[in-house]
């Protein structure tokens, strides 16, 4: 499969392709594909002469999105997620993991953002930085296994995007050098590392340390199958009340004509971001890169430019121009923090998701909101378990957000369950793609054929098998109750009430999908997807009396 590099800066004016998205290909391919039943009769289709591309389907307008991202932040700083302690074995931490995905899978939700370094450690054997303290409870530790290697593998055995979650300046959750491991780089270098408000921290302003931590976790981007690269909001440190960063005497080096510090503070933010993006686009040009900056760029009353909010400002407060970002289109996806209530006064979720939409329109950039289920049920709107859905209700009405990101994976068990529940049974009832990113190359594979059915006692088991020379990232099975109606088929799968799920492809090999039981006639079929979910037209219809 193919994958162009993207042109960066992103072009502008790109035409935002609404929810209810045309039919693919050529209506005549599309019939002739429907009526194939066999591997044979597909090859005999093949010289169908091309038709005018059809009208654009008309889908019901209380049909649900056929492409939204649906993930979780599933996070191993504090232990927050996973694995749930330090010192587990490797397979209770397997275990931990799978059944985390497995919920995830339950939920509706199709990707995951695993955090896969902390704090200047890492969940692979890298050769820049010690195992992580996470893990074992002593950093440098060898949990006795590779985790990142098994959680990307189990997440693609769930047809989950793997996002590699980073931080990219963290050091240790505390400020004492001598309890890090003997060889950590911080310890190696000292005058790369400040610390403050407790905390260590890689100082920013430093091109060395620039070097090493894109160095770093591009050791992960190039050995391992990533969908996503992917930045918290952590970059300079969140200010700590009557305390100063330390790091004039950086300024004093390296801050060359810049005037004032909080510019220079901001450019080397700036330099970090493009540089990540370029390193990871020039190595695995299908690879996302984005980043979930805290969601409040700036105030109106700072900056016209800014939302009328009256909170914590990042651009000021931890020099993250995120807005800049975009414009730039240094990132992929931007995936703001927009962790308020709808009705808030001081960040008001109604407010922010329309100002972020704006932020990214007219850009190839894709917007995804942060959700803060770790505030569901506490006190105020968040003891109302419909808060979550309220939000996802609003986003409907803005067409601009690609999808959702909840925080954390723990809390979607546990405090949010039932405000999650909530939202799988009002928006997440059916399954959904994830949005395409057009810029970002691939295409989709031929369509696929579907073999065999068979009837079992868990439902009906279907056969998908790729067409010879294609092999699809994975497939999606849709269902239409009745007998084969070809004509209305390529309309009729736009609306995901009619799709099953997914199921990941193996190769050049048939991969099986049960479908749910159902008493009476209904008619499956299947299309082939790349990795960067570009859709093929239906393959044969597959009918069960």
């Amino acid at each position: 499969m193919a994958y162009a590099r993207r042109t960066r800066p992103a072009s502008r004016g790109a035409v935002r392709i609404p929810r209810t998205t045309a039919c693919r290909g050529a209506l005549a391919a599309a019939v002739a594909l429907c009526l194939l039943h066999t591997p044979h009769a597909a090859a005999s289709a093949a010289a169908v002469p091309e038709e005018p591309v059809p009208l654009p389907c008309r889908v019901d307008d209380q049909a649900p999105p056929k492409r939204q991202l649906r993930a979780e932040w599933i996070a191993g700083v504090y232990n927050i997620d996973w694995p749930s302690r330090a010192g587990l074995t490797a397979e209770q931490q397997r275990a931990e993991l799978t059944e985390l995905y497995d919920q995830a899978r339950d939920d509706g939700l199709n990707a995951v953002f695993v955090q896969i370094r902390p704090t200047a450690d890492a969940f692979w054997p890298s050769p820049h930085e010690p195992w992580s303290e996470w893990l074992t409870g002593e950093q440098g530790r060898d949990p006795g296994y590779d985790p990142l290697a098994f959680a990307v593998a189990e997440a693609h055995e769930r047809n989950l995007e793997f996002h590699g979650w980073f931080n990219p300046y963290r050091v240790a959750m505390h400020d004492d050098p001598s309890r890090l491991a003997e060889d950590h780089p911080a310890r190696l270098h000292p005058d790369w590392v400040f610390d403050y408000g407790g905390r260590l921290y890689y100082d920013p302003g430093v091109p060395e340390v620039r070097a090493f931590v894109v160095e770093a976790m591009m050791d992960a981007v190039e050995n391992y199958d990533l969908d996503g690269v992917h930045f918290d909001d952590y970059f300079y440190p969140y200010p700590v009340a009557g305390q100063e960063i330390p790091d004039q005497d950086t300024f004093d080096e390296y801050g060359g004509g810049s005037d004032d510090i909080g510019d220079w503070r901001r450019e080397n933010v700036d330099r970090l971001v493009r540089e990540m993006d370029e390193a990871v686009h020039d190595a695995k040009p299908h690879v996302k890169f984005g980043v979930s900056p805290f969601g409040i760029w700036r105030n109106a009353g700072s900056d016209p430019a800014g939302s009328d909010t009256n909170g914590f400002e990042s651009y000021d407060g931890i020099y993250a121009d995120s807005r800049r970002w975009v414009a730039q289109g240094w990132v992929d996806y931007i995936n703001p923090q927009v962790y308020w209530e709808i009705g808030l006064p001081v960040a008001d979720y109604a407010v922010l998701v329309p100002w972020w939409e704006d932020v990214v329109a007219d850009t190839d950039v894709q917007l995804y909101i942060g959700q803060a289920a770790y505030k569901a049920g506490n006190d105020g709107a968040w003891s109302d378990p419909a808060e979550l859905a309220r939000h996802l209700e609003f986003n409907r009405d803005h067409p601009g957000v690609d999808g959702d990101v909840y925080f954390s994976a723990t809390s979607l068990r546990t405090n949010a369950r039932t405000a999650m529940d909530a939202v799988v049974a009002e928006h997440y009832a059916h399954p959904a793609l994830i949005p395409v990113k057009a810029d970002l190359g691939g295409s989709a594979p031929a369509a696929p054929v579907v073999s065999r059915a068979e009837h079992g006692e868990d439902g009906t088991r279907l056969t998908i098998r790729p067409r010879p020379g294609e092999e699809p990232a994975y497939y999606a099975v849709y269902a239409i109750d009745g007998p084969p109606d070809p004509g209305s088929v390529p309309c009729r799968i736009e609306d995901p009430r009619h799709l099953l799920g997914t199921v990941r492809a193996d190769g050049d090999r048939p991969a099986v999908f049960t479908a749910p039981a159902h008493e009476g006639e209904r008619t499956y079929y299947a299309t082939a997807l790349d990795r960067l979910h570009h859709e093929s037209p239906p393959g044969n219809p597959r009918h069960t009396p």
